[in-house]
């Protein structure tokens, strides 16, 4: 018979919540945000350059959208 896992109740923000809404959101809000401003950019002539484009991009999209939803999870946690 395996061991009993003890379970835990945790208190504050789901991390693994925050996480896995960010990436989705990331993904569905920040592909077209990329696109468009690529659209609007000097020519992207190389793989590498385009590459660095979307990395740059993206990362500010990321780290925008982290702390929405952070901010988000925190003030519905406390409505919880």
């Amino acid at each position: 018979m395996p061991e009993h896992i003890e379970t835990t109740t945790p208190e504050g923000v789901d991390y693994g919540w925050v996480m896995q809404v960010t990436f989705v959101l990331t993904i569905l809000l920040g592909a077209p945000v990329v696109a468009a401003l690529s659209l609007s950019t000097g020519p992207l002539g190389t793989w590498t350059d385009r590459a660095v484009f979307a990395l740059r991009v993206g990362s500010v999209v990321w780290a925008i959208t982290a702390v929405a939803v952070f901010l988000y999870a925190r003030r519905m946690q406390g409505r919880a």
